[in-house]
């Protein structure tokens, strides 16, 4: 029997992640990005997810688009695509995903597997709906939606498995997304687009994020006390996103961006909204820590959202040197799922891996599992 696998690549998806631009939504971000030397990330995901399919390569056919929307991850695979369509080369456009989406369907395509983030989510909401079988590639700078796996390899796995199931079960998951130019001026406001159909897995698919519960401003205010009495003036504190994580700039009296990176340097602000070039920088001139926190319903500390703090940066200071902060509650909501990682490096997601200390209040800790 042969398995039908419609592929689309997003090629600028997660492009304005590391140059800290918060999204890639847009040919004027897109063509900042470029200047500021980004480089797409979509491409190489799709390909990690497309190795793990090796068990079906006989019995699989995959319907794709020209180029860099599928054609060329499948080809490096060493598949042979069904290609159909057109696009301009370099200037493929959200019309072309949705196109390529309503032809795959038309082609009875048993599952549709995109390389993306959450623009692209909404893309196939307007394009198929619940009609047809999706998997999302994470390759975007903010993935909201539960229709990702949680990682490249793990959305390969699951294609795999689920195509070569005879009995094939399905789950309903939302597709939320962000107005980007409000998000860059630290305004939060998920709008809920639709759902896509997804193969029904609860350890290889994220959740939806979930917002920070109301009432924990004291617990939040002595974590940060608690980070703010471990600073010292020659380290440098690399600060990533989230409500959890900005009282410890303000009760410096410094203002936090929200949905960026900051760096201090003993107590004072050292960079604002940092992009991978001046963290970089930082830590290859001070010795430096990294304070993250979990998003909410999805346990992600590094891979989503803060893109800024790469690989190479990770790799600089040190799983050591990492601290992680999360109020109880949102550790507990986890159900015991652990904690995640997915920042495009394998090494560095595994040398993340174990068990870690979590900063749950003043002199509180919790130990919590992190895995890929």
């Amino acid at each position: 029997m042969t398995h039908r696998l419609g592929l689309i690549v997003n090629p600028v998806a997660g492009l304005g992640g590391r140059v800290g631009l918060k999204g890639s939504d847009g040919t004027e971000v897109q063509a900042l990005a470029r200047r500021m030397g980004a480089e797409p990330l979509a491409h190489a995901r799709a390909i990690e997810a497309l190795q793990r399919l090796e068990p079906l390569r006989d019995r699989l056919a995959i319907l794709t688009y020209p180029g860099e929307m599928g054609e060329r991850a499948a080809r490096e695979c060493g598949f042979t695509p069904e290609v159909f369509g057109a696009i301009e080369a370099g200037a493929s456009t959200p019309e072309d995903t949705v196109a390529a989406a309503v032809e795959m369907r038309q082609r009875a395509v048993d599952l549709i597997l995109f390389a993306g983030g959450d623009g692209t989510a909404r893309d196939l909401v307007s394009a198929v709906g619940a009609t047809v079988a999706v998997l999302g590639i994470p390759a975007g700078v903010k993935i909201l939606s539960a229709a990702f796996a949680t990682n490249p390899r793990s959305a390969g796995d699951l294609a795999c498995s689920y195509l070569a199931a005879g009995a094939r079960r399905l789950r309903e998951a939302e597709v939320l997304d962000l107005d980007e130019d409000a998000y860059r001026s630290g305004r939060v406001s998920p709008r809920l687009f639709g759902s896509l159909r997804v193969p029904d897995s609860r350890t290889q698919l994220q959740g939806r994020k979930s917002p920070s519960a109301a009432g924990l401003q004291a617990q939040l205010q002595s974590i940060a006390q608690d980070v703010i009495d471990q600073m010292r003036d020659d380290v440098a504190t690399i600060v990533g996103p989230g409500t959890t994580t900005r009282p410890i700039l303000t009760r410096l009296g410094l203002e936090k961006t929200l949905v960026g990176v900051d760096v201090l340097l003993g107590r004072a602000l050292l960079v604002a909204d940092a992009n991978e070039t001046d963290l970089l920088a930082v830590v290859r001139g001070h010795p430096s820590r990294i304070v993250v926190t979990p998003i909410g319903g999805q346990g992600f500390i590094f891979g989503r959202g803060n893109a800024p703090i790469s690989p190479a940066v990770l790799r600089t200071v040190g799983r050591e040197h990492v601290l992680i902060v999360s109020a109880a509650e949102k550790l507990h909501a986890l159900r015991g799922r652990p904690l995640l990682v997915d920042t495009g490096d394998p090494e560095v997601d595994r040398s993340l891996c174990g068990y870690a200390r979590v900063i749950t209040g003043y002199n509180e800790r919790a130990v919590y599992r992190v895995a890929v």
